[in-house]
């Protein structure tokens, strides 16, 4: 028997199963998974408890009152040589950088290439939102968060979230996202880290091996 006719045998009795086994249409499934929670996004509660995800992965986490963040963005940069940057990062966030390292900046039509951004001291992006209970942060590729690549390669991500971006559960940030399927997303939780079978932690070989996360706001 060919390759081609045994597909096809395959798939005969696969038909054939399927047409005894189902009286009718197929039973819904039940989604009585919870849509959120009791934390209303951007509060202290919300925010206290993404803090102590991301500590817990070994996130340095930094706070500042919202008028600050540009000057706080400038102390990070200070021990990094050189900075990449997204074309849509905000002015002001860019020009306290520029204080302190040189400003590399990542366009569509001029993309740097792996080994700039591996030879990079770190990345500065913005994020679209975060998701307290699982110390997760989401970039989807924004103009102020930029192409995968360049949130991967350098050996530290800068990233800042606005307090209102943090929300409290995997559904509440999934329909948030929903409203642009189609924009590609990266999932961050924490520095990258991996183990072997003697499970002797390494960091930095899948991302960044350092993630400072700057949240600015929310300390009413």
């Amino acid at each position: 028997m060919s390759g081609m006719d045994a597909r096809e045998a395959v798939l005969a009795r696969v038909r054939d199963a399927l047409s005894r086994s189902q009286d009718g249409p197929p039973a819904p499934v039940p989604r009585t998974y919870r849509t959120g929670s009791g934390i209303a996004p951007g509060t202290a509660e919300a925010i206290d408890l993404l803090i102590d995800r991301l500590v817990d992965y070994r996130a340095q986490v930094h706070r500042c009152a919202a008028g600050d963040l540009a000057s706080a963005l400038g102390d990070l940069a200070a021990d990094a040589s050189s900075v990449v940057v997204p074309s849509g990062l905000d002015p002001g966030w860019r020009d306290a950088v520029a204080d302190r390292a040189e400003i590399l900046t990542d366009t569509a039509g001029a993309p740097l290439d792996n080994t700039t951004l591996d030879g990079a001291g770190a990345v500065l992006t913005a994020a679209r939102v975060a998701i307290a209970e699982s110390g997760t942060i989401v970039l989807d590729a924004q103009p102020d968060q930029g192409r995968r690549a360049i949130s991967l390669v350098p050996d530290r991500h800068i990233c800042v979230l606005r307090a209102k971006q943090i929300v409290a559960t995997v559904p509440e940030a999934v329909a948030i996202l929903g409203e642009h399927p189609q924009r590609p997303l990266t999932w961050i939780a924490g520095p990258s880290a991996t183990s072997d079978i003697e499970l002797v932690r390494v960091e930095g070989v899948h991302g960044p091996r350092t993630l400072d996360v700057v949240i600015a706001g929310g300390r009413d």
